[in-house]
């Protein structure tokens, strides 16, 4: 993957759209960029565009988007069928379409670009998931839960020796503190789900580079006790991601 968290532009400008705060044209361009974005099979069209779809959600029914971030012994948020959660879990991501008829949505990129757009193409797979209600925490609970991980995991990652960052990543960690390049939730938004979403992002990201760095740790056992103090560190980054994103409905849930 390219390090782009397709799923939660989805939900941010989706729930945008739903608010009448944006045109369906300004979400699409701010969820798609450069790339090329097809929608497969939901709510009875072959495939359709991303304007198209985005024009539709009120029309079909649509009252929220959320978004899900499985990893394996962690599938907080997902609906089933047994067959999406496999697929939601493979790609890493999802979309759930809150409605009538609940749906969700898994982005694909593909490897040939059928498109010839300038960035990639991306198709997203659309499949009918079940409606019982799904517990996800909500902005305050996350916010406070990423907090105390943060004070827990502090002692323990300093005597592990993390912050001993390989050269060569120095200038990702200076982009990752100062905040650049990280995504920006759509209008509507509290700021609160603002400050969530980019502390989050800033500690998943190196969370993510010290887990790839080999020198971060002396010896075998140097590297189980990081790996131990990181997971539950990548576990509450990636909630917070999911309740900043899914903030605007929270109220709803």
């Amino acid at each position: 993957m390219d390090g782009v968290l397709r799923s939660g532009r989805f939900v941010a400008w989706g729930n945008a759209v739903l608010a009448g705060l944006v045109s369906p044209d300004t979400a699409a361009e701010r969820i798609t960029g450069r790339d090329c974005h097809r929608v497969l099979g939901l709510a009875g069209l072959d495939e359709s565009t991303l304007p198209v779809i985005l024009a539709r959600l009120r029309t079909t029914g649509v009252t929220g988007l959320r978004l899900v971030l499985p990893v394996p012994g962690d599938l907080l948020g997902l609906p089933g069928p047994s067959e999406f959660n496999v697929d939601a879990l493979a790609a890493g991501e999802a979309v759930l379409l809150d409605g009538a008829e609940a749906w969700g949505l898994i982005p694909a990129v593909l490897e040939e670009n059928p498109d010839d757009c300038p960035g990639i193409s991306v198709h997203w797979h659309a499949a009918r998931v079940n409606t019982a209600p799904i517990d996800l925490p909500s902005l305050s609970e996350a916010e406070r839960e990423l907090a105390e991980t943060m004070r827990a995991a502090t002692d323990a990652l300093d005597a592990l020796d993390v912050a001993r960052w390989r050269p060569e990543a120095a200038d990702k960690i200076s982009a990752i503190r100062s905040g650049n390049g990280a995504d920006v939730l759509a209008p509507g938004y509290p700021q609160r789900a603002h400050r969530v979403l980019a502390l989050a992002q800033r500690v998943a990201a190196i969370t993510a580079l010290a887990v790839d760095d080999d020198g971060a740790a002396f010896n075998l056992h140097g590297m189980t006790g990081r790996d131990a103090e990181l997971r539950p560190l990548a576990r509450a980054a990636r909630r917070a991601q999911m309740a900043a994103y899914n903030a605007m409905i929270e109220s709803r849930v």
